[in-house]
C-alpha cells in the first residue's frame, strides 16, 4: 500500500528537487483586477499553468491557510480550488494549519484538513501532547503526512523552543524525541533553515532512530536562509533526501515585484526553478 513517503518520494524524483512553493497571498500585492476570489485564484492557477507549460514541477505546494482565511469565504473558496487544481496536477499539497487542540477538537480539524480540504499533509503544533496530536498521526495509515513544528523559523521561537531542562536538553530536542515515540510512517517534523545548527542536531536524532522522518525546512529566501547550504546539511546524512521539503513562499509569490513586471507567472516560475536548481537532488 502506498504512504505519505512514498508520495514524497514520487514528487520528488518528478521534480529531480525537494522544492516546495508555499502560498501567502497578500491580495494588496496582486495585480489583477476582479473580486477577492477571482484574483487569488487566478493568480495561483496562471502560476500552475505557466508550471505545467514550462515542465518546471515544485515537489510540493504549501498554501498558508490563515492568508486564505484572512479574506473570509472568498479567500476559502479561492483555496478549494487552487487545493483541487494543484492536486489535478499530481502536485502534493501541504496544508499550512499549524493545528493543535484537545483530542475531540483535534479530531474535527484533522477531519476538516484531510477530507475536506484534500491536503496530503498538514502542520501541526504539539504542546498540548499527545492527544492533540493522535488525532492527526492517525491519518497516516490513509497516506496523509504530519509536520509536526520542532524548531520554526521565526525569532521568537527560542523564547520556548530553545528552554532547557534540568538536564541541558532544549524543548525542540525534546519534542524530536517525542515524534519519535509518536512516529508512523508520514509522521514529520518542521525545522527552519535559519537555525542550522538546530537542524542538525534534528537531524542527528532522527538519523540515529532509524526512521524515515521527513522535515518540512521553510526559512529560506526571504527569511535569509540558503537554500543550498540546507541542502549540503540535508545530504550530510544518510536519511534518502527525497523525503524532505525546502520551502520558500515570498521569493517565488512575489518574484514579479523584482523584476518590475506584471507577468507574475513567468516571474514566480523563474524563482521556483531557480529554488528546484537549488534543491536539486543530483
Amino acid at each position: 500500500m502506498i504512504n505519505y513517503l512514498d508520495v514524497l518520494k514520487k514528487s520528488a524524483s518528478k521534480s529531480s528537487s525537494i522544492a516546495c512553493m508555499g502560498m501567502d497571498p497578500i491580495i494588496e500585492k496582486i495585480p489583477i483586477e476582479g473580486d477577492i476570489q477571482k484574483k487569488l485564484e487566478k493568480f495561483y492557477l496562471d502560476i500552475l499553468l505557466k508550471i505545467d507549460k514550462e515542465k518546471v514541477f515544485p515537489a510540493a505546494v504549501k498554501p498558508n491557510i490563515a492568508f486564505f482565511e484572512q479574506y473570509g469565504f472568498l479567500g476559502l473558496k479561492a483555496l478549494k480550488e487552487i487545493i483541487d487544481g494543484y492536486k489535478s496536477a499530481k502536485i502534493p499539497i501541504i496544508l499550512d494549519a499549524k493545528r493543535g487542540d484537545i483530542g475531540k477538537t483535534s479530531e474535527a480539524y484533522a477531519k476538516a484538513i484531510f477530507e475536506f480540504w484534500n491536503a496530503n499533509a498538514v502542520t501541526i503544533a504539539p504542546y498540548m501532547g499527545s492527544d492533540s496530536v493522535l488525532p492527526f498521526i492517525d491519518y497516516c495509515a490513509k497516506e496523509k503526512g504530519v509536520y509536526i513544528l520542532t524548531r520554526t523559523s521565526n525569532k521568537g521561537a527560542k523564547d520556548i523552543q530553545d528552554i532547557k531542562d534540568k538536564n541541558g536538553i532544549p524543548i525542540y530536542e525534546k519534542t524530536a524525541q517525542k515524534i519519535i515515540e509518536w512516529f508512523k510512517s508520514g509522521v514529520g517534523s518542521v525545522v527552519g533553515a535559519t537555525y542550522p545548527e538546530e537542524l542538525r542536531a534534528i537531524l542527528e536524532i532522527f538519523d540515529k532512530s532509524g526512521k524515515e522522518i521527513p522535515l518540512l525546512i521553510p526559512g529560506v529566501g526571504a527569511q535569509g536562509a540558503s537554500a543550498k547550504d540546507t541542502m549540503k546539511i540535508l545530504k550530510s546524512f544518510k536519511t534518502d533526501p527525497k523525503i524532505h521539503r525546502i520551502n520558500s513562499s515570498s521569493e517565488i509569490n512575489y518574484a514579479f515585484e523584482k523584476k518590475n513586471s506584471n507577468d507574475y507567472a513567468s516571474c514566480a516560475v523563474e524563482a521556483l526553478a531557480k529554488l528546484i536548481e537549488e534543491t536539486s537532488l543530483s
